[in-house]
C-alpha cells in the first residue's frame, strides 16, 4: 500500500484527469509542484535528442537500482515504438555482456549505473566513454534524464506506490526486476505523465 494517500478526486481530476495513475494522484497532494514536475518530464520527452530506445533502457536500469516498482512496471510508447522489447529489457540484467545493445547504449547504461549506485566514482574516463558516442548536448540531456530517474525513482520507491501495478511488482520484501515480468503497464504518447 502506498505510504502517502492520493489527493482527493476533486483536486487531482481537474488537473490530471479522472483516470490519472495512482502515482500522479499522490503527487497531486501538492498540485503546483506536481504540475511543474510533470511538465519537466514532458519537456524531457518531447524535446529530446536521444533515441526513445536508449532513454527507456536507461530509465528501466535506474528503476532496478532504485527498486522503484512503479517505474519498473511501466513501458513508455516512445521506447516501445523505437524497438524496446521485453527480450531487450532482459538484456539489462547484464548490459555489458548483452549482444543486443549498442556500444552507445552500453556507455549510457554504465553512466546510469554509476549515477544510481556510486556517483562519486564518475570521473573523466566516464565522460570520455560517453563522448565516443554522444555530443555535448546529448550528454547533458542524458544527465538530465538520469538525474530525474534517480531522484524521482528513489522517491517512488520510498512512497511504495504499487497498489495499481501488476502483481509481480507489488512484493514488499523482495528485490524486483523489470526483466522477466509476465505483465507490464504500457503508457502511450509523448505527453504521458512521468
Amino acid at each position: 500500500m502506498a505510504r502517502v494517500s492520493p489527493a482527493p478526486f476533486d483536486v487531482y481530476a481537474p488537473l490530471f484527469g479522472a483516470d490519472a495513475p495512482l502515482r500522479v494522484q499522490i503527487y497531486a497532494q501538492r498540485p503546483p509542484i506536481a504540475k511543474a514536475m510533470l511538465e519537466f518530464a514532458r519537456v524531457l520527452r518531447e524535446e529530446r535528442l536521444l533515441p526513445g530506445r536508449l532513454i527507456e533502457l536507461v530509465r528501466l536500469r535506474v528503476a532496478f537500482w532504485n527498486q522503484c516498482r512503479s517505474c519498473m512496471a511501466v513501458r513508455y510508447e516512445e521506447g516501445l515504438s523505437d524497438g524496446v522489447t521485453e527480450a531487450l529489457v532482459c538484456s539489462l540484467e547484464r548490459p555489458e555482456e548483452a549482444e543486443d545493445l549498442t556500444a552507445a547504449e552500453r556507455a549510457a547504461l554504465a553512466f546510469a549505473d554509476l549515477m544510481a549506485t556510486n556517483h562519486h566514482a564518475i570521473d573523466d574516463s566516464t565522460f570520455e566513454r560517453l563522448r565516443e558516442h554522444f555530443d555535448e548536448p546529448e550528454i547533458m540531456e542524458l544527465c538530465f534524464h538520469v538525474g530525474n530517474f534517480v531522484g524521482l525513482g528513489r522517491m517512488g520507491a520510498a512512497l511504495h506506490m504499487v497498489d495499481d501495478l501488476p502483481e509481480g511488482f507489488q512484493a514488499e520484501d523482495e528485490q524486483v526486476t523489470p526483466w522477466n515480468q509476465p505483465e507490464t503497464v504500457h503508457v502511450g504518447g509523448r505527453a504521458s505523465p512521468a
